[in-house]
């Protein structure tokens, strides 16, 4: 039988409570460190695909959750102006759900906390050597069995090296308007050319609330958030809701520059996954542009891989096979990414006119839509190789 592990995880994520919800069930000793005050949340909306909640639902918070969110069966969106459909997928008989991220780290939190992880908070973790961590006040951690970097994008502790992207985007949430015509089973997005987008995604409600909510979204040149900070908020306004008039009831509720949120993305994977008894997960050890929607996917597939590893293998055996099962559905989403993102948010005017003539007009047709479909959902192929599928 495996001995009970003593781990350290860097990073108070979905994907460092994942995975300590899940080592905690099997017995062994976390601890998660985290440079917050108090455990609590970054970022807006989000939407965990259909791999994604079948590990949920293998931590013991599928249902909880599914409270919580907004059922997305269709993702839509066409051309400003004209109408023209630029994209048109459909989960066909499954759903991803849309939810805030404070609803879902916070059902996730529950679930570590009542496993028996220990959450750690006002610790920064700056260094890593051998079996331990070092905060950036010198204070050394450990030793442990096992170490891992869940810390993000940001992360003080990867080799990751990335590429920023061009564009990012503005996020805020807000309340979802009541006499808004667009559905709350889909996500609505509007695009001029490349170079603009707006979307609104619902995502259920709030920890402790009933309200339902949507997060908006703006994409945005990260080179001009300076000019656009300092230009009055109603000149955005005006400009978005002539851009996209049905955008008027939720971006009215904004009241001022800072309730939105700038977000700025990179692409980039490490080849390796592991080093020595270090494991990376989620954005640490691969980041893309959320064109695909696969952030929390990633996350959560990652601690599900490296936890159920760790159930059937010592630990350097465990990390083998961590790293052999999560290659090539990463590798795989990550080029996707790359692809795709251009014909979304760029400079091109090439590449929009072949997503409105070429990807769209066949989006919904047989073969193409199935595939779609299942890029969509997050198994285009196997999200896991060499371990169980889906979760027990």
């Amino acid at each position: 039988m495996k001995a009970d592990l003593n781990i350290g995880i860097a990073g108070c994520g979905i994907g460092g409570l994942a995975l300590g919800a899940l080592l905690a069930a099997k017995g062994d000793r976390v601890q998660i460190f985290d440079q917050f005050k108090a455990p609590s949340p970054v970022g807006s909306g989000l939407v965990v695909q259909p791999v994604g909640l079948e590990v949920l639902r293998a931590l013991g918070v599928g249902e909880t959750v599914l409270a919580k969110g907004a059922k997305i069966t269709h993702m839509n969106g066409v051309e400003t102006g004209n109408g023209k459909v630029a994209l048109n997928v459909s989960y066909g008989a499954r759903f991803g759900l849309a939810i805030h991220r404070a609803s879902l780290f916070d059902a996730l939190l529950k679930k570590a906390v009542e496993n028996g992880c220990e959450i750690i908070p006002s610790t920064t973790i700056a260094t890593q050597e051998g079996r331990n961590f070092t905060t950036h006040i010198g204070t050394q951690l450990g030793p442990f069995d096992l170490l891992v970097d869940a810390s993000g994008a940001g992360s003080k502790l990867s080799p990751l090296q990335s590429t920023p992207l061009k564009y990012g985007a503005l996020w805020a949430t807000v309340d979802w308007p009541s006499a808004s015509p667009l559905p709350q089973y889909r996500l609505s997005q509007v695009y001029g050319g490349a170079t603009r987008m707006a979307g609104v995604l619902p995502i259920g409600s709030m920890p402790g609330e009933s309200t339902p909510k949507a997060a908006v979204f703006w994409s945005l040149r990260v080179a001009d958030y300076e000019a656009w900070l300092a230009a009055p908020l109603a000149q955005w306004q005006q400009a978005a809701t002539a851009f996209w008039p049905e955008f008027l009831p939720f971006i009215s509720q904004i009241t001022s520059h800072e309730i939105l949120t700038m977000a700025r993305y990179k692409h980039g994977t490490l080849r390796r996954k592991t080093h020595g008894r270090m494991a990376y997960i989620g954005d640490a050890a691969h980041c893309a542009s959320p064109q695909l929607g696969q952030g929390a996917n990633m996350a959560l597939l990652d601690a599900y891989a490296l936890g159920t590893a760790l159930g059937q293998h010592p630990v350097e055996n465990a990390l083998k096979a961590y790293d052999c099962a999560r290659r090539h559905h990463v590798f795989s989403y990550q080029m996707m990414s790359r692809l795709l993102t251009p014909l979304y948010q760029s400079d091109s005017a090439v590449l929009p006119w072949l997503r409105n003539h070429i990807l769209a007009p066949f989006s919904p047709v047989w073969p193409f839509s199935k595939v779609l479909t299942k890029v969509g959902a997050g198994d285009v192929m196997r999200p896991v190789r060499g371990l169980a599928w889906p979760p027990r």
